[in-house]
């Protein structure tokens, strides 16, 4: 994570992403913001299965599926203990989410993300066992579908110039920014699999550059 405020403030907030994507045209998922005086929207105007979040979710937590409008009333009730507002979505089932690295508005990374094994999302946390996540596969960014690139330079630009991880899913032709994550894993092996030591020093590049930038900055107050 870049020491940003700004950036993480923004991207910890599901609400705000929601409203800044539409604002700008960025493609997503079917999404309304809800509250418990516009709750019985969901099911007429996303339909079943939808997937609920709380506004500061993270790494697959205070995110669920649910498929039925019981399912739906249970949760509902129960995040709404939690937080005055909710993100709704419209389902879409995939094999692989896309994710790009994003630094400095240019791409740093690309990589396809599995669903875990009989699961709908990555990571599949069962209680208080292990968690469980799918497999993952690196490209070059010259590789990867320009407009993959493309929509995720766009949504990445919607918040700022600092390091994030943009997911996206791909149904047919059509891409959905699903979130903009202000922390994106780089894992030995994974993120780094086709640049090696070179991801790492574009990102030290980057924040040297930086450092250089305020003590100049500083300099000249």
């Amino acid at each position: 994570m870049i020491d940003d405020p700004d950036s993480i403030l923004k991207c910890t907030n599901k609400v705000y992403l929601a409203e800044r994507l539409t604002r700008l045209k960025i493609p997503t998922p079917p999404t309304l913001i809800v509250h418990r005086g516009n709750a019985e929207l969901i099911e007429p105007q996303l339909g079943l299965p939808c997937v609920l979040k709380q506004p500061d979710s993270a790494f697959s937590l205070g995110v669920v599926k649910v498929d039925t409008a019981a399912e739906l009333k249970r949760e509902l009730n129960r995040l709404f203990e939690k937080s005055e507002l909710l993100i709704a979505q419209g389902f879409l089932p995939t094999d692989y989410d896309w994710r790009v690295g994003v630094l400095d508005g240019k791409p740093l990374y690309v990589c396809r993300y599995f669903m875990a094994a009989g699961h709908w999302q990555i990571i599949q946390r069962e209680g208080e066992g292990p968690a469980v996540e799918g497999g993952a596969e690196t490209l070059p960014v010259e590789g990867a579908p320009p407009a993959v690139i493309d929509i995720a330079l766009r949504a990445a630009k919607a918040i700022g110039d600092g390091l994030y991880g943009v997911d996206i899913k791909q149904a047919g032709d059509k891409l959905y920014v699903i979130e903009i994550n202000d922390n994106p894993n780089i894992d030995a092996g994974i993120e780094d699999a086709v640049l090696g030591d070179a991801l790492y020093y574009r990102i030290m590049e980057h924040f040297l550059r930086r450092v250089e930038q305020r003590a100049n900055r500083n300099e000249h107050d």
